[in-house]
């Protein structure tokens, strides 16, 4: 066998494994994305093909020479796949946050906003209250870090479709965006909405047009998504069989915060610690790999990225600004 020859074999199953390794982490990383399922499905078929002609020596074959070359070309695509899925698993797990104030879950009366952005921490979840005068939905252009007038960003409504060019037809709720309104043809039962203007927020159930539309009119903004809790009660109209980081924006102490789940939790846990902090209303927020992008600014102004995995179809993030 001939150097050259070898070191193809040791390629090609190299890159067999490698494949089949990033096809069983979407699986772990629960990234549910159908493109990508049939992505690293092709990828791997393709490497076993390759490696399969390769030991059986017909690559010189002139009816499977062509499949042969095409195979081992699609080797070429195998580690970015690999980086992209193995950063989508690890962008999963919440960061830590060491300036994070740490609290009981039973003193929650005393879990509230600062001057600047602050953060609690209790035994499972943090507290976000990021500083803010106006709460933007952004739509299209992932708000820049370099914004100094945003103190948090994350994902916001729910998207209907994959797609890489933005459409505001695709986001799912009724929304508007910096004095905009916008219908959508998708959804959900047990979604409620959430506007801001006028340096307000609330929290809407009934005839959520209509406050879109007001929000809209006084050049606000406002999205829909899952209720969680409705007047520290849970809504019981949303549910999330699987374990993950949660993520909740939520009136707390009649303050507007953000929680997070410190670790990977079943869902009805994150709940739960929810109603013992007595939060008076919480919309879920997804935490799906690459939906779960998010930062927040330090008062130094320093940015803390939480999950920076940027999918290139997500276009929607709720910004707070100072």
């Amino acid at each position: 066998m001939s150097r050259k020859r070898m070191l193809m074999g040791v390629w090609l199953i190299s890159m067999l494994l490698v494949s089949l390794a990033a096809y069983t982490m979407y699986f772990v990383a629960q990234m549910r994305f159908s493109v990508l399922l049939y992505s690293y499905s092709a990828l791997a078929i393709s490497q076993m093909v390759a490696v399969l002609i390769y030991l059986l020596g017909a690559e010189k074959k002139r009816f499977v020479r062509l499949l042969y070359r095409l195979c081992c070309l699609a080797s070429v695509a195998v580690i970015p796949a690999f980086v992209f899925i193995f950063s989508g698993l690890i962008s999963q797990y919440h960061v830590r946050i060491p300036e994070a104030i740490p609290v009981e879950a039973a003193d929650a009366a005393s879990i509230l906003p600062g001057e600047e952005t602050t953060i609690y921490r209790t035994d499972s979840v943090y507290v976000f209250f990021p500083e803010y005068t106006r709460v933007d939905l952004e739509c299209g252009q992932r708000p820049s870090t370099r914004d100094e007038s945003i103190t948090w960003c994350s994902g916001a409504a729910f998207q209907h479709d994959i797609e890489l060019g933005f459409n505001h037809l695709n986001i799912e709720g009724h929304h508007a965006a910096k004095g905009e309104y916008y219908e959508s043809p998708y959804i959900h039962n047990g979604c409620a909405g959430v506007v801001f203007y006028d340096g307000t927020f609330r929290f809407v159930y009934d005839d959520i047009p209509a406050a879109m539309q007001e929000a809209a009119s006084k050049g606000g903004s406002g999205f829909m998504q899952f209720a969680l809790i409705r007047d520290g009660k849970r809504t019981g109209n949303f549910s999330m069989p699987r374990v993950r980081s949660y993520r909740a924006l939520c009136e707390l102490n009649g303050a507007l915060c953000i929680i997070d789940s410190i670790e990977m939790m079943h869902f009805e846990d994150f709940l739960q610690k929810l109603l013992e902090l007595n939060v008076t209303h919480a919309m879920y927020m997804d935490m799906g790999a690459g939906w779960n992008y998010s930062w927040y600014r330090r008062p130094s102004g320093q940015v803390k990225t939480l999950f920076g995995l940027k999918v290139p179809w997500s276009h929607n993030w709720i910004a707070f600004r100072k």
